[in-house]
């Protein structure tokens, strides 16, 4: 754990609690920082206390603790892997909708996605990267700019990999089910032609079809961890997820996408997101939070 990711609440101070709860205290949410630092690379502030208390408090329920020291133990020993795995899960902040950042897929659609779809369609390929993907809206979107240029893009070689380190939401995404409110920023031709419309005890939802299903593939992944792709991938989308860790670990991931992107590929990270560390000296801002790999950047 980084130095700034350290708590200073004292060991015993208490720091949550709610009326015949259990309560937290600086120990413990120390010890819960340090795994979730370890494990992701997050940096949870002491401004999350509330957060982890009322999030951590629900796991505690449900698996019938009734301290956050037994649960503190619990994760930290081998027999709490699971539960471990649950509480990453439950800290993990995953906000998201459909063509989030428009610019983005604008970008993606005018500049990048013409020539590719022109290579693809004489046996090229495309292969675009959602890294923090949550529950499947960003990928789903950078498959439907795909598809409102190439609506039969699932006859050749064009795939979009979504990644998250969270398999709750990574099995949301695989289900590609969605209510109307989710779907208010897709264009009503796209949702026509791409979703179909089910009923979820009573009420009515949209779930991807099968052209729109197969571009796209979820795994999970830890961004800190080994990633077994080897790309080249043409874009990248990188989004509000590097804001959650510490600086050295930002830098450390902007550099490890560098190599995975093909020659002159995208970059697109989060509004709030600032590129540092080496991958800054290899790639040129080209519009708002919109990364071009320069010429020799791979050297």
């Amino acid at each position: 754990m980084s130095r700034a990711a350290q708590p200073s609440f004292q060991k015993d101070q208490t720091v949550g609690s709610m009326p015949d709860g259990p309560v937290l205290r600086g120990r413990e949410f120390g010890e819960i920082a340090a795994i979730l630092h370890a494990d992701t690379g997050i940096h949870l502030p002491e401004s999350k206390t509330s957060l982890v208390y009322s999030r951590l408090s629900k796991r505690l329920r449900a698996i019938g603790l009734a301290s956050f020291r037994d649960y503190c133990d619990l994760v930290a020993a081998r027999e709490g892997a699971a539960e471990r795995q649950q509480m990453i899960a439950a800290l993990t902040t995953n906000v998201t909708r459909f063509f989030r950042e428009p610019h983005h897929f604008e970008h993606l659609k005018q500049k990048l996605l013409p020539s590719l779809v022109a290579a693809a369609r004489n046996r090229g390929r495309i292969r675009i990267w959602s890294a923090g993907c949550s529950s499947g809206q960003e990928p789903y979107s950078i498959a439907l700019t795909i598809l409102s240029l190439m609506p039969d893009a699932a006859s050749f070689d064009v795939k979009v990999l979504a990644t998250d380190i969270d398999p709750n939401v990574i099995a949301a995404g695989r289900a590609g089910i969605y209510d109307e409110e989710a779907l208010s920023a897709v264009p009503p031709d796209l949702r026509k032609r791409w979703f179909i419309p089910v009923h979820d005890e009573g009420v009515r939802k949209w779930s991807v079809n099968d052209g729109l299903r197969e571009l796209v593939a979820f795994r999970e992944l830890n961004l800190i961890g080994t990633w077994p792709m080897r790309g080249p991938f043409h874009a990248i989308f990188c989004r509000n997820v590097v804001i959650y860790f510490d600086l050295e670990t930002q830098s450390k991931i902007w550099g490890r996408f560098t190599p995975l992107l093909a020659a002159s590929g995208y970059l697109y990270i989060g509004h709030s997101e600032r590129l540092t560390g080496p991958a800054a000296s290899v790639l040129s801002s080209e519009g708002v939070t919109t990364y071009h790999l320069r010429k020799g950047g791979h050297k």
